[in-house]
């Protein structure tokens, strides 16, 4: 009555791919959001520029994610110089 449950290889485990990417997103675009924020306080003073900052750095986060997270997904062997290879 036992099942052989086989894990499937690390390149075919989407459920784990989805995840790492989701965290990545959320973590990049929380992050740079908050120093799009920071940047927009020390050197803009119209509220429109500060947010244009926030919107800007927003876009670089969830940019950079979608980078990484469509190399992962592509099984490319090409990383972007800041993500270390395993």
């Amino acid at each position: 009555m036992s099942q052989n449950k086989e894990i499937p290889p690390s390149q075919y485990d989407l459920d784990a791919k989805w995840d790492a990417c989701l965290d990545l997103g959320v973590r990049r675009f929380f992050y740079s959001s908050a120093t799009g924020a920071f940047a927009g306080l020390l050197f803009f003073r119209s509220p429109v520029t500060r947010w244009a900052s926030v919107a800007f750095g927003a876009g670089l986060g969830i940019g950079s994610a979608y980078s990484d997270c469509s190399q992962k997904f592509a099984g490319s062997s090409q990383t972007s110089p800041g993500v270390a290879k395993d």
